[in-house]
């Protein structure tokens, strides 16, 4: 069947949508089913190989995306979709194990801040609002990492009593700081979409 000039499906180009950052967070995605896959079966060391490597590519797509100007409508879907999926699923991964330091409020309040801001964001930008990442999500997103890789590392100990202190309370420490930039970074984006959505311009539409 002929595609009309101008309809749709003749705007899509598949090398703008297959480019090498969407490549990458289609990769991630596979790495995360892998991740959970391997904690599944407690091969924790190899869970936290893979916990990192799904890390850096979401650092080297948004970096490639922004370099090279390839920044498209499925980019900005799929990266924050499989950054969700991968954060949210190894902290409710990390709940099943009591020795990671995670808590099951922990998690739904992670799981729940990402459900909210993705709402917000989706409702905002459809309004034709600006609801871009702020460096407090960024931050959010980096202790977060850090944390998970911290309790995927202390589980790979198969005696609890020969995890080292300082290790220990790093992991714990770390825990603690993502959930507080969770919930600050989440109440932020609370304020923005009060802000946005009470404004002037928002109110005449």
């Amino acid at each position: 069947m002929e595609t009309m000039p101008g309809t749709f499906e003749s705007r899509i180009n598949p090398a703008h949508v297959f480019n090498v950052p969407n490549q990458l967070s289609f990769l991630r995605l596979i790495l995360a089913i892998a991740l959970f896959f391997i904690m599944t079966w407690q091969w924790y060391m190899a869970s936290l190989v893979v916990f990192i490597l799904a890390a850096a590519t979401d650092w080297i797509d948004g970096y490639w995306a922004r370099k090279y100007g390839q920044v498209t409508t499925l980019g900005r879907i799929l990266d924050p979709f499989v950054d969700k999926v991968v954060i949210c699923g190894t902290f409710i991964f990390l709940v099943a194990e009591p020795r990671s330091g995670v808590a099951a409020w922990m998690a739904t309040v992670i799981v729940g801040r990402e459900l909210l801001v993705t709402a917000l964001r989706g409702f905002i930008e459809q309004q034709g609002g600006d609801f871009s990442a702020s460096m407090a999500g960024k931050l959010k997103m980096v202790f977060q990492c850090i944390a998970a890789a911290l309790c995927i590392f202390v589980l790979s100990y198969t005696e609890p009593q020969v995890v080292p202190t300082a290790l220990a309370w790093t992991r714990t420490a770390m825990v603690w700081l993502a959930v507080l930039l969770t919930i600050y970074s989440g109440v932020g984006y609370i304020f923005v979409a009060i802000r946005l959505l009470t404004a002037p311009d928002s109110r005449s539409s």
